[in-house]
């Protein structure tokens, strides 16, 4: 079971609940050590003075801003404790504001706050009904492991989240930091009619685990087809930028694509429906059905996996331990997969 990484009390005028902060995220990063290259032995960081070379120990290293070039404003560790802020008791919410008007460069990290009690649990569920219904954010500072936050809880499905933002001198202007941003009279016309009807075209209900991190997979592959003395190629090709004068074919390009994947999909669910006056309503002897259970249960026709997203069928050819399949284009992998299900049906 999870443990609270900070417990306190959540208020809003003169109503509060005592809650535990939890985090959201869990890292699956492959991490490395470093080595020094033809031996196993690991590199270690010193803290040297850059002037004689010689290492300095930890009770000696003070910190210093500097003012101007070689002129430093000497800050003992202590005199930084002192003006630090304490642990904070409270996430007092101070104003609910629209959830909407928070823009997304401002959320940083992902908190889930749970009550610390079923006693509280009533308080706890009425302010996030209250916060659901209302489509607000209530908006309030608190302090954990010696650092002010600025955050904002909001509701989700049974539960309250707690999302940290970026102070407003933090983020930085796009109009005055990024260079050749287009100008309002970009994207008018036949041009923006198609883009917008290619977005209609490839949307679809929002759904995380359509979506894997094939990267930490093909490092996972290297690393291990180094330990077993392999050669594997993982290198891609990146696309070519899209011409402007091309523009106008390429979206149209791209709508048919499109467009014909899901014609796919909606015919073979018409077949579907006709051949049985009511989907899923015959049922075809078992024996005869058998082979194709398996098929799809391993791997899938390949109707069924061509309307999948490419991550889909990275994720289901990884289960399989189809081989080779971080190099594999999305056609490459339906075709794996549905030879991977036809020899399952088979045996």
């Amino acid at each position: 079971m999870a443990r609270a990484i900070w417990t306190g009390v959540i208020t809003f005028g003169l109503v509060s609940v005592p809650v535990g902060l939890f985090t959201a995220i869990e890292d699956h990063t492959v991490h490395f050590h470093q080595l020094q290259r033809g031996t196993a032995d690991r590199i270690r960081n010193k803290r040297v003075n850059e002037r004689t070379g010689k290492e300095v120990a930890a009770e000696d290293i003070v910190k210093g801003y500097e003012l101007t070039e070689g002129e430093y404003i000497v800050v003992e560790p202590d005199e930084l404790d002192q003006i630090a802020p304490g642990r904070s008791q409270t996430i007092d919410i101070s104003d609910f504001v629209d959830l909407a008007d928070i823009e997304p460069v401002y959320f940083d990290r992902t908190y889930y706050v749970a009550p610390r009690g079923k006693e509280y649990a009533k308080v706890y569920g009425l302010l996030r009904t209250a916060l659901a219904q209302s489509d607000k954010a209530g908006i309030a500072t608190f302090v954990m492991r010696n650092k002010q936050y600025l955050t904002a809880l909001r509701a989700e499905d049974k539960i309250l989240v707690l999302q940290t933002l970026h102070w407003a001198d933090e983020v930085r202007d796009p109009g005055k930091e990024l260079p050749d941003l287009p100008s309002d009279r970009t994207g008018k016309g036949k041009e923006l009619e198609m883009a917008t009807q290619l977005i209609g075209t490839l949307s679809s209900p929002w759904d995380p685990t359509r979506y894997a991190d094939t990267y930490q997979e093909k490092v996972r592959e290297l690393v291990q087809a180094k330990a077993d003395d392999q050669e594997i190629d993982l290198a891609e090709e990146a696309p070519e930028a899209t011409n402007v004068v091309d523009l106008m074919s390429v979206l149209q390009g791209s709508i048919d694509q499109a467009g014909g994947a899901r014609g796919k999909k909606g015919s073979s669910a018409s077949r579907r429906k006709t051949s049985t006056g009511r989907e899923g309503a015959r049922r075809p002897a078992a024996k005869k059905s058998a082979g194709k259970q398996d098929r799809a249960q391993a791997g899938g026709g390949k109707g069924e996996l061509r309307e999948l997203s490419k991550g889909e069928l990275y994720q289901r050819a990884t289960e399989r331990g189809i081989a080779g399949r971080s190099k594999m284009t999305r056609e490459q992998l339906v075709d794996a997969l549905a030879q991977a299900g036809r020899r399952k049906g088979a045996a």
